[in-house]
């Protein structure tokens, strides 16, 4: 029985490909057309991705395949994205009025470490499904 229990780093171009299910040669053109696609290569040149490729990469396969966007639909959405990105440590200031006594709520970025594992946990899970 295979041992489920050990994470890989970084993937080669196949494995992703096997992944999420999408050919090769599109991840390979999808480079081309999303900056922010941009996996490392190691030292023999081969593309390596990061979970964080991964996840990039089912997204852009949700908005082209399934929600029916066009290539530049799909970026423009992406670059909102990341532009809307803020650090984990970075906080916001909102100003509340409460009756006559003005105050300043702190709130945190909702995105907290605890929630980020989580969220990769359960997407680890989803790629252990689909192998």
């Amino acid at each position: 029985m295979r041992d489920l229990s050990i994470k890989k780093l970084y993937y080669s171009i196949s494995e992703v490909s096997k992944i999420t299910d999408i050919e090769q040669y599109v991840l390979r053109y999808w480079e081309t057309e999303f900056e922010e696609l941009s996996p490392q290569k190691n030292r023999a040149g081969n593309r390596i991705y990061t979970n964080k490729d991964i996840r990039l990469i089912l997204y852009i396969k949700e908005l082209l395949r399934e929600k029916k966007y066009t290539i530049e639909g799909a970026k423009k959405i992406i670059e909102d994205y990341e532009q809307e990105k803020k650090p984990v440590s970075e906080v916001k200031e909102k100003r509340t009025h409460n009756e006559s006594n003005t105050f300043i709520e702190v709130e945190k970025n909702s995105s907290t470490l605890k929630e980020d594992l989580e969220e990769i946990k359960n997407f680890l899970n989803l790629l252990l499904t689909k192998l």
